[in-house]
């Protein structure tokens, strides 16, 4: 297992695997670098360096107190990407990782990241008040909050069906993902998941968005049950510079596994364009 340790003894377990221009991958909440498999085999198949990483108090990185916040967890790989000497890379980021992703490309990307490719992603901002109506309540919010700290066991259960659209009335149901969902959730530590709902619904990622030069793919699912693309994609397309989006009628919040064949070619095009 490959570890470094971060400026606040963190340790931050990684994947880098292959050769050639580097994909860093960021996961969502309150997964780790195992979401992204049916990634990571597409395009190290197609000649990329792939890189994942379990984000802190996720996964087999340090189940931390503090820092569970953005400007943590973007610092975090920051400090990764430069042990891994990473210049020209394509950052990835779904979900909660698309906001790490942005912030990441925002506060240190400048000369390191060629393009970002944000998917189901929570960019720019998620809780409904007069500038973002059709947000979300932050009720939403707390109840997810008062599960993971209370049920935690059996609500990373529930949760897969709104994630994957298995609630969806002839759904293709796969136990099997559903329950390395589970396993993933549940490596975590409680404290950081908790801490990370915070994190990934009330942050707002709008001058992120605005300061980043380089090219961004906007990709989410138009039935989107957990991050609606209204709220999100639509509005953080605009924002950026030099945006492209992709929206896909009927898809979920966990189209990267669903439907991994659609995903990754939309992705490999945009990085060849």
């Amino acid at each position: 297992m490959s570890k470094i340790t971060v400026k606040d003894g963190t340790e931050i377990y990684y994947k880098d695997l292959g050769t050639g221009q580097p994909i860093f991958f960021h996961h969502g909440w309150p997964l780790s670098a195992d979401d992204w498999d049916a990634q990571i085999i597409f395009f190290l198949e197609k000649g990329y360096r792939v890189i994942a990483h379990d984000r802190r108090g996720h996964g087999r990185s340090t189940q931390t107190y503090t820092g569970n916040e953005m400007d943590t967890y973007a610092a975090d790989v920051d400090e990764l990407t430069t042990f891994l000497g990473l210049k020209d890379a394509i950052h990835i980021g779904h979900s909660t990782g698309g906001g790490e992703a942005i912030r990441y490309a925002a506060k240190y990307g400048k000369n390191k990241v060629s393009k970002v490719i944000l998917i189901s992603a929570v960019t720019p901002y998620m809780i409904v008040d007069a500038n973002n109506p059709e947000g979300v309540p932050l009720a939403v919010f707390d109840d997810i909050r008062f599960n993971t700290a209370n049920n935690r066991q059996q609500f990373y259960h529930d949760i897969t069906f709104p994630f994957y659209g298995y609630n969806r009335e002839g759904a293709d149901i796969k136990k099997g993902i559903q329950d390395n969902w589970w396993r993933q959730g549940m490596m975590g530590g409680i404290k950081a998941h908790v801490d990370c709902i915070k994190a990934f619904s009330e942050t707002d990622f709008t001058e992120d968005l605005k300061s980043v030069d380089v090219p961004v793919l906007v990709l989410h699912g138009e039935d989107d049950q957990i991050v609606p693309y209204k709220t999100t994609a639509l509005r953080a397309a605009a924002l950026v510079k030099n945006g492209k989006l992709i929206t896909y009628p009927g898809l979920p919040h966990g189209m990267p596994t669903t439907h991994a064949p659609t995903v990754n070619a939309d992705i490999l095009a945009f990085i060849k364009s």
